[in-house]
């Protein structure tokens, strides 16, 4: 991108796949990373048995279609509340992805 003239990237979407947004960052230091939130879900679905992935898939929609990050934040804390002792993998994969998982509330 740097080569065909691009100077700067405000925001970046990216999956998950590793080392990229240090490429990104490393490149175009000022870009803000923001994981793709399906490529998410589908990654923290892998820890769920089918007969629960409707019912935490819905749990997790708030978290997503929140205002803003604050409200985001809160409405994690309370899936962790309800899903973590049952699914801790899910719920660690959010939390521990919450940073660039968030950086979209910055734009509204």
């Amino acid at each position: 991108l740097k080569k065909r003239g691009v100077e700067d990237i405000m925001i970046a979407c990216i999956d998950g796949l590793k080392g990229f947004p240090e490429a990104v960052e490393a490149v175009f230091p000022k870009t803000r990373v923001q994981l793709c939130v399906v490529h998410q879900i589908r990654s923290s679905m892998r820890y769920v048995p089918d007969r629960d992935k409707k019912a935490v898939m819905e749990d997790m929609k708030p978290i997503y279609k929140a205002n803003n990050e604050e409200q985001g934040y809160q409405r994690l804390l309370a899936f962790e509340e309800k899903w973590a002792k049952k699914y801790p993998l899910t719920c660690k994969s959010w939390l521990d992805n919450w940073l660039n998982l968030s950086a979209f509330f910055e734009y509204d």
